[in-house]
């Protein structure tokens, strides 16, 4: 398998991974997974169901395994928010996968999100947003091979810069 013919991406809840995700699979022709997605068919409940019964940090658990299954080529894979907190989570994306983190500015991401509280985003009851954004932005440039600055991008031109960067990237040497 070449170890970078899928594409992840990262970033905070309300990025756009998702849509944009859906957007490049169309530009490339791939396939899309979203691994929100993933942990809800395969429990049968959502996020925040999840983190009400067992906590933020068993839904933490539950992404890195269902992450570190992941076998496939030529995907979009769109991952939680907190994919980052695994390493060897991101460690299998970044053997399988070109890891791109949709950096979008704090004052873009309060106004696109309206259901902080019950969104399921893993995080302890206590951290506010602003605090949650902070701690992840260090993760998110860690892991990231390639940073899109989103903040005042459309979601089809950030698609569109995604593509051309991994087909240059991807494209046979003369």
């Amino acid at each position: 398998m070449n170890k970078k013919n899928n594409i992840t991406l990262i970033g905070m809840p309300g990025a756009g991974k998702s849509t944009i995700g859906i957007i490049l699979a169309k530009y490339l022709s791939f396939g899309f997974i979203d691994t929100d997605v993933l942990i809800q068919i395969n429990h049968q409940k959502s996020l925040q169901q999840i983190m009400d019964e067992t906590g933020y940090l068993n839904l933490r658990e539950i992404e890195e395994s269902g992450i570190r299954k992941i076998n496939i080529e030529k995907h979009i894979i769109a991952t939680g928010g907190s994919a980052v907190y695994s390493d060897k989570a991101m460690q299998h994306l970044q053997s399988i996968s070109t890891v791109i983190f949709l950096k979008v500015a704090y004052e873009v991401l309060k106004k696109r999100i309206h259901n902080f509280k019950t969104r399921g985003i893993a995080k302890s009851d206590t951290q506010s947003f602003q605090e949650l954004y902070d701690e992840r932005q260090a993760l998110y440039n860690r892991y990231g091979e390639i940073i899109i600055d989103c903040s005042t991008r459309n979601q089809e031109e950030i698609a569109e810069i995604i593509s051309d960067r991994f087909l240059a990237m991807n494209r046979p040497k003369a």
